[in-house]
Formats: structure tokens, C-alpha cells, sequence
């Protein structure tokens, strides 16, 4: 089954070809059955791949297809590289995206571009299962940009709202930052190693010192193109607006696929940037900055959509931290539990405004429990896993990351900390806000909520299983477990193994819980005994409130400092170098040109003894000529 990996992207590729030929012929029915189905295929072809690698002695095996590039030593084969990784990132892209394709024919079932939405969804699992595939840095670099396309796309998928088309752009443009940083850093790669095949680059990184400035420089780059497409300090504001998108894009971009891509990618290479502490310092605190901002962003966000958002920047932030101190399986393990709740969450969250005709403002909620009850009781599993209270997925891998960084760094450690306990009072919070309560909106609007069909609330089960039970996969050592997880990757991520004594693990894992605990506890109070709504927008809010609910105003000052002065610059290369040099010059040409013609035209008189003078002159400067000349 191995050598049939092939075959994992191709299904997909074939289903986008399907759909987007036939999106304006074949009912809506087969359009979600093939859409869905190609993930599915790809999905059992990825378990039985993964069953094999478990059995096979090598764990690692690169699938030659065939020659792509070949330009003088530059040889780059399209090829992929089956391994503990790779297979792992797998079955998150087609399990997840199976979930997600199925929920989609419930949530997008009377949307006029049904075919065409399920053609987009399946070329975005195309390229993100290509980038996770690829054994060098250039067929990564294809899928890495090809999610990119399709995040434009499904994101401004509602293009005839000018401000879902603005949020695709504004992804767009941020993500080809780091982008840039991504290819200068192959090029890089390839000059100082001669390949950007992994299996010749990195035995070549082993062999480095510490601190080699190139190999800083390489990771530095990689870091920047990480940023761009994980949504970190300073290239995280286009991840909340990405909200335009319909909810299922949401769930597919902010969960397990795109913005894991930069975790994977700095796992893959975690040789080049153990080499390199300086950046991985650079990293961590990068990762906990955005952790941090993320989290307090959310604790004050109305729409249920936009707390979700920030709460994923702030994940990732915490999945950074943990590459930025050594935890590479930890974030590892993070990456896989945030795919589980994350995509839960969002899909709770799209069964609630479908149920409430796409109203997303939590002010205008409350008392849903007893009308949503599937959706109430999945998505209190995904809060519960988010918030990290044992025994859900989210405590285990959240865990792992607080213990490195404690051993790490204690300072950071409790930041960390005080951002988890944040994470379960805003999660709580919208939990508390939509379901808890008496209803805010209409009695119209009231009569017609109910529940979601069986198609968006099956994988909202499937996915509230995974949430409560996925951290058996790395159930530490000093819980009574083995850590699964860890032993499957050892091939490609060194186990780091913690050497705090269980006594300081019991201690750390006490303080998180009970602080989780305490702050779900205010929540409640807060919320639900006190009542206490979030305010109108124009109403006046603390001065902490108000910098929460606004953002910290970092799009209000990226718009000052940096697109007012691009637009100034571009306006003053278009007035005056554009119109009046260029222009100019070009327009001077042509009307000098004209000008002299009005002037030579003159001679051609139509007078016979003018053209015989004319000729006779001629004749006697050539002969003055011919005589001076000699």
C-alpha cells in the first residue's frame, strides 16, 4: 500500500476536475456523494498505509513518481516520503476533511455554488496532502502556495460582498510575506547544500556547529514563512477575518490543515533549527506573544465565530512555544487534539447560526441548550478538551508543552500558564453566552430554531469522540502511560524527554487544572448566575475592555504605518514618475515626432523645378562631401 501514496492527492485532484466541470449539471446530491466520497478513498488508502508503515522494520520510504526538474546540479524529483510524520498528517487531513466534507452538504445545501464550493474543498485537500507528502522543499512549496489559492478562494467564496472579498485578498497578501521568505530560503538551502531534497540536506545540517549564521539565516527565513501561513506575530490579522468564509472553510483552514502547515514544516526541519537556538528562542517568545494577544483578544469578542478565530491564533502561539523550547512532539501532539475541538468548535458554531439564520452575534443567543441538544452537548466536549481539563485530548497536549516549558524557562512558563486560564474563561464565556440564559433575539426568530440535520450532527459526534478520547495517544509516563505518539515519531523527532521529577509534574499539572477550574467557575458566575451580557458596540467599555474588544487596533496601525504609506508611495509613483516622467517622455516622443512631420511635409510641394533643385543640391553636397573627405 505504500507505493500506492500516489493515489492519496490524486483522488482528490480527480474530484476537483469532477465537480468543477460538472458544478452546473450534476445534482447537488452527487456533487456532495463524489466530493465527499474522493476524501473518504483517500482516507482509507491513508489508514492502510499508516497500518503498513507500523508494521515495516524502515519507517521511512520515499515513492519515486518522476523526474521534475533537471537544470545543471539542480535535480528535483517529483517524489513523496512516506514516514511516522507525514503518515500521522494523513489521516488528520482526510479524516478531518471527510468530517468536514460531509457536515458541508447540510451547511451548504441550498447555496447557489454548491459544485463549485465542494470543487474548491477538494483541491485544498489536494495541496495541502501534496505539501505534507512532498521529500523536498519545492514540492512543498507548491502545496504550501496551492492552500494559499484555495484559502483565497473559499474564503472570499461569498465574493459578491465586498468585505469577504477584502478578507481574501488581505490572506492573500499576508501569507505571500512569508511566502517570500519560504522560497529565498530554498534558494538558500540549495546553494550552500547543493539539494533541497531532504534525504541530502539534512545529514549535511548534522554535520554543522551550533550557531553556523547560514544555517541561522535559513531558519530564520523558514520562521518567517511559518509565521505567514500559522498565523503568528506579526502575520496573524488575516486568520480572524478569514471568518468570511463559510463556516466548513473555517473548521477545514483553522483546524487540522492550513494553518498546521508551518508546525509541520519547522517540525520536518527541526534539525536546522536545533542548530540554530537563537531563532528557536526567537520562536518561543514569538509563540507566546501570540498566544497571549490571541487570548486576550477573545475574552471580550461577540461574534461566536471571531472568539473561535482568536482562540486558534492563541493556540497556535502555545504550538510555537513548544517548537521554540525543544517540544516538537509535544506540538506535535498539540496539532493533533486542536484538530480534533477545533473543528468541533467551528462546526458547533455553524450548526448554531445555521439554527439562528446565520446570526453570529452571541448577544442576540442564549438559552439554545434544550433546542440544540446535540449541538449543546458536542460542543461542551469541544470546550471542556480547549480548556484542558483531564481526561480530554486538550490536557494531555497542553501538558507537555507547560512541562518543557517550565523546564525551559519558568518566566514563560507562567505566562503560559495564565494563558491557559484564560483559554477556559473565554471559552466558557461563549459556551455560557449562547446556550445558557434566556433567548435574546426575536419570538419570530425563535420559533424557527431546531436542531441540525443528521449530516452536520454526525460528524459533530464522530469529532466530540475524538476530542474526549484522543489524548490516549500520548498519555504520559508519569500518568501511567507510554506516550504512544512520541514512540511512532522517534524515527523523525528525537524524543526530548522531560527531566522533571513526577512529583514537579503532579505539582504543574495540579496548578493548571485547579486554575482552569477556577476560571470556568468565574465564568459561570459571571455569565450565568449574574447575567452579565456583553455591552452594545457603541457603549463605553474600560479602557482594557475596549483595547480586547478593538484588537489592540494592530489593523489600525498596520493600515497607518504600513498601507498609508504604500498608498502615498504609490500615488506619488503614479502622479509624478508614471504620468509625468514616463508619460511624458512618451508622450513628448510622439509629439515632437508629429510636430517635425508638419514641418518636412512642407517640402513635398508637388512642384517639379523645387524636386529638381532640391536634386541638384543634393548632388553638390555630395560631391563637397566626397572632395572634403578625401
Amino acid at each position: 500500500m505504500i507505493n500506492l501514496v500516489w493515489l492519496v492527492p490524486l483522488i482528490p485532484l480527480l474530484g476537483f476536475v469532477i465537480n468543477g466541470l460538472g458544478r452546473n449539471t450534476l445534482s447537488k446530491s452527487l456533487i456532495g456523494f463524489i466530493g465527499s466520497g474522493v476524501i473518504f478513498i483517500s482516507f482509507l488508502i491513508s489508514v492502510s498505509i499508516f497500518l503498513a508503515l507500523g508494521n515495516d522494520p524502515v519507517k521511512s520510504h520515499e515513492i519515486f513518481l518522476f523526474d521534475w526538474i533537471s537544470a545543471g546540479t539542480l535535480q528535483v524529483p517529483l517524489s513523496f516520503l512516506v514516514d511516522p510524520l507525514s503518515s500521522i498528517m494523513l489521516l488528520i487531513i482526510t479524516g478531518i476533511g471527510f468530517l468536514i466534507h460531509i457536515y458541508s452538504i447540510g451547511y451548504m445545501h441550498d447555496d447557489a455554488g454548491f459544485g463549485k464550493f465542494f470543487s474548491y474543498l477538494n483541491l485544498f485537500i489536494f495541496f495541502m496532502l501534496l505539501l505534507v507528502l512532498g521529500s523536498n522543499y519545492l514540492v512543498m512549496f507548491i502545496g504550501w502556495e496551492g492552500v494559499g489559492l484555495c484559502s483565497y478562494l473559499l474564503i472570499g467564496f461569498w465574493y459578491t460582498n465586498s468585505s469577504y472579498a477584502t478578507a481574501a485578498k488581505k490572506a492573500f497578501v499576508m501569507n505571500r510575506i512569508g511566502d517570500l521568505g519560504f522560497l529565498i530560503a530554498v534558494f538558500m538551502i540549495f546553494m550552500t547544500f547543493g539539494s533541497i531534497e531532504y534525504a541530502k540536506v539534512f545529514p549535511q545540517v548534522a554535520e554543522l556547529m551550533p550557531g553556523d549564521s547560514t544555517l541561522a539565516l535559513i531558519a530564520l527565513l523558514l520562521f518567517i514563512a511559518a509565521c505567514g501561513k500559522s498565523a503568528q506575530i506579526p502575520l496573524f490579522t488575516w486568520l480572524p477575518d478569514a471568518m468570511a468564509g463559510p463556516t466548513p472553510v473555517s473548521a477545514l483552514i483553522h483546524a487540522a490543515t492550513m494553518v498546521t502547515a508551518g508546525i509541520y514544516m519547522i517540525a520536518r526541519s527541526h534539525i536546522l533549527f536545533d542548530l540554530a537556538p537563537v531563532v528557536q528562542h526567537l520562536i518561543a517568545i514569538i509563540g507566546l506573544a501570540t498566544a497571549v494577544l490571541g487570548a486576550l483578544v477573545a475574552l471580550t469578542q461577540t461574534d461566536i465565530k471571531k472568539v473561535l478565530a482568536y482562540s486558534t491564533v492563541s493556540q497556535l502561539g502555545y504550538m510555537f512555544l513548544g517548537l521554540g523550547v525543544g517540544a516538537y512532539t509535544g506540538s506535535f501532539f498539540h496539532v493533533i487534539t486542536h484538530a480534533f475541538f477545533k473543528a468541533l468548535l467551528f462546526l458547533c458554531a455553524g450548526s448554531v447560526i445555521h439554527a439562528m439564520h446565520h446570526e453570529q452575534d452571541m448577544r442576540h443567543m442564549g438559552g439554545l441548550r434544550k433546542k440544540l441538544p446535540v449541538t449543546f452537548a458536542t460542543m461542551l466536549i469541544g470546550t471542556i478538551a480547549i480548556a484542558g481539563l483531564p481526561p480530554f485530548s486538550g490536557f494531555f497536549s497542553k501538558d507537555e508543552i507547560l512541562a518543557h516549558v517550565y523546564e525551559h524557562n519558568q518566566f514563560m512558563w507562567g505566562i503560559a500558564v495564565f494563558t491557559a486560564f484564560l483559554t477556559a474563561f473565554y471559552m466558557f464565556r461563549m459556551l455560557f453566552l449562547t446556550f445558557y440564559g434566556t433567548y435574546r433575539g426575536t419570538h419570530h426568530a425563535e420559533e424557527k430554531i431546531h436542531e441540525s440535520p443528521s449530516t452536520m450532527t454526525i460528524p459533530l459526534i464522530v469529532l466530540a469522540v475524538l476530542s474526549a478520547v484522543g489524548g490516549i495517544i500520548g498519555i504520559p509516563e508519569v500518568l501511567g502511560g507510554h506516550h504512544w505518539l512520541a514512540g511512532w515519531l522517534s524515527p523523525v523527532i528525537p524524543e526530548h524527554g522531560s527531566a522533571l521529577s513526577h512529583a514537579t509534574e503532579y505539582i504543574l499539572m495540579a496548578v493548571s487544572v485547579v486554575g482552569v477550574i477556577v476560571a470556568i467557575a468565574y465564568a459561570f458566575v459571571k455569565y450565568v448566575k449574574q447575567n452579565d451580557l456583553p455591552v452594545a458596540d457603541e457603549s463605553k467599555r474600560s479602557a482594557l475592555a475596549n483595547l480586547s474588544y478593538h484588537k489592540f487596533y494592530i489593523d489600525e496601525v498596520y493600515d497607518l504605518l504600513v498601507r498609508k504609506p504604500l498608498d502615498a508611495l504609490s500615488r506619488f509613483f503614479y502622479k509624478v514618475v508614471d504620468t509625468k516622467i514616463v508619460d511624458g517622455i512618451i508622450n513628448g516622443l510622439g509629439w515632437s515626432t508629429s510636430e517635425a512631420s508638419k514641418g518636412i511635409r512642407l517640402l513635398q510641394s508637388g512642384n517639379i523645378g523645387f524636386y529638381i533643385f532640391m536634386m541638384v543640391a543634393g548632388i553638390i553636397s555630395l560631391l563637397l562631401y566626397t572632395y572634403l573627405s578625401l
